[in-house]
């Protein structure tokens, strides 16, 4: 086995892999190796044709491929080492990976600090146990992006989407766009699982069917789909008895979610999060495992490429910074928790070392949409006796929507002044 070393690894080259692997090089770590299985950069932005990447990075509304081309470009005016086609199969605590490169075969390699960006997946038919027979014409929808925007090919002619993720409602527009008809988007929530401006862009303005709190409950077809059953379902996501209807169509896509790739991270033992699917990570995307920090999806889901590109910024940062200095005294650390309406919060280890050199954000999701104003707060202690540390308005908050909080470097001396108190703090969002 052919043995590598580098000062930092980045495992996977979509847009937080890149972002990550250009920060470290820009701060202090010579030797950056990127890993990418595809035979190409970019990750899953080569297949997003549509505009909407780029607002905050660059100042332009960019297509994905667009975006992930700028972002390439800087990788190679940074001299970066790439290694494409290469498959890791698996990581130890030590930071130890192994892979198989279609160019050197079986290879060890040990890097100094090891930065984890393997992005997310959609989560497929076995995961929702949807009765009925198994015919072809089930995809996800990121898989019938790829057909068509890469492959070339239409999966089908008339389409019923399961629900209503940003990919799923960029797919209802697209495939309308093809001349296929789109008869239906359910959804089992009582709102979209997506992002507004997708619902008014890509099903609205194509004038898209749109049902809420339905569900599909069976899929008909021998060889190929034929049809399926939906139904309405009550406030425990329960079908509802007399509300069955059968929609005629050949194809069934599922935009029901993702989930973070973290096998490589439960590999090396880090801990895992189980209100966001990523590693819990402390203010510098640094898991409880030394050396090693993890970037974009693969900590949570994001709603834009921006903010992943931002957020894996500070992880490469770190990386850089690990390697030139080693790992920071631990001094104070204080846990942060998901309060009222909170689904997650990100970072949810906060040192106050790192507090005090420069603003710290936060970012959480509410478990349930406010349509009107809410605060957003971070608070010691429960219930009505709360101390209440900082607190900030919101017009409105979604769950689709990423909610941030920039936590001033001034907060650091009031959390070392309350001492041991102030080592567990919540967010959460009140009306």
């Amino acid at each position: 086995m052919r043995s590598l070393t580098c000062d930092v690894l980045v495992i996977g080259s979509g847009p937080a892999g890149l972002a990550a692997a250009y920060e470290a090089k820009k701060h202090g770590a010579e030797d950056v190796l990127l890993l990418e299985r595809n035979d190409e950069l970019g990750g899953i932005l080569q297949q997003c044709i549509h505009t909407g990447f780029g607002v905050r990075e660059f100042g332009e509304d960019l297509s994905g491929p667009e975006y992930a081309w700028r972002w390439i470009a800087r990788a190679r005016s940074a001299d970066l080492r790439v290694l494409s086609e290469t498959m890791v199969l698996g990581v130890d605590h030590s930071r130890r990976v192994v892979a198989s490169s279609r160019a050197l075969g079986l290879v060890e390699i040990l890097p100094r600090a090891l930065v984890l960006a393997m992005g997310c997946r959609e989560r497929p038919r076995g995961a929702l146990a949807i009765p009925g027979s198994r015919p072809a014409g089930v995809f996800t929808a990121g898989t019938a992006q790829r057909l068509v925007n890469i492959e070339g090919y239409m999966p089908g002619e008339r389409y019923v989407i399961l629900g209503s993720g940003d990919i799923g409602m960029i797919m209802a527009r697209r495939l309308t766009l093809e001349g296929a008809q789109v008869v239906a988007v359910c959804e089992i929530l009582p709102y979209i699982s997506g992002l507004r401006r997708n619902l008014v862009q890509c099903i609205r303005d194509f004038d898209i069917p749109l049902h809420l709190c339905t569900t599909v409950t069976e899929v008909r077809g021998r060889d190929r789909v034929e049809s399926v059953i939906v139904s309405r379902v009550d406030e425990q996501w329960r079908p509802i008895a007399g509300t069955r209807q059968e929609i005629p169509c050949d194809t069934l896509l599922l935009s029901v979610g993702l989930v973070p790739e973290n096998e490589l991270t439960r590999m090396a033992g880090a801990t895992i999060d189980p209100a966001t699917g990523g590693p819990v990570v402390d203010e510098g995307h640094g898991t409880d495992v030394p050396g090693i920090f993890a970037a974009g999806n693969v900590v949570h889901v994001y709603d834009l490429v921006d903010d992943v590109s931002a957020a894996a910024r500070i992880a490469g940062r770190s990386a850089g910074r690990y390697v030139r200095q080693g790992a920071p005294e631990a001094g104070q650390r204080i846990r942060l928790r998901a309060g009222e309406n909170v689904r997650a919060v990100v970072p949810q280890i906060l040192g106050l070392a790192a507090l005090e050199e420069g603003p710290v954000v936060l970012q959480f999701r509410a478990r349930h949409p406010v349509e009107g104003p809410v605060r957003a707060e971070l608070v010691m202690g429960e219930g009505a006796g709360a101390r209440v540390l900082l607190s900030r308005r919101h017009r409105y908050v979604r769950p689709a929507e990423m909610v941030t909080m920039s936590l001033p470097p001034a907060l650091a001396a009031e959390l070392a002044a309350a001492g041991d108190s102030a080592r567990d703090l919540a967010v959460r969002i009140i009306e």
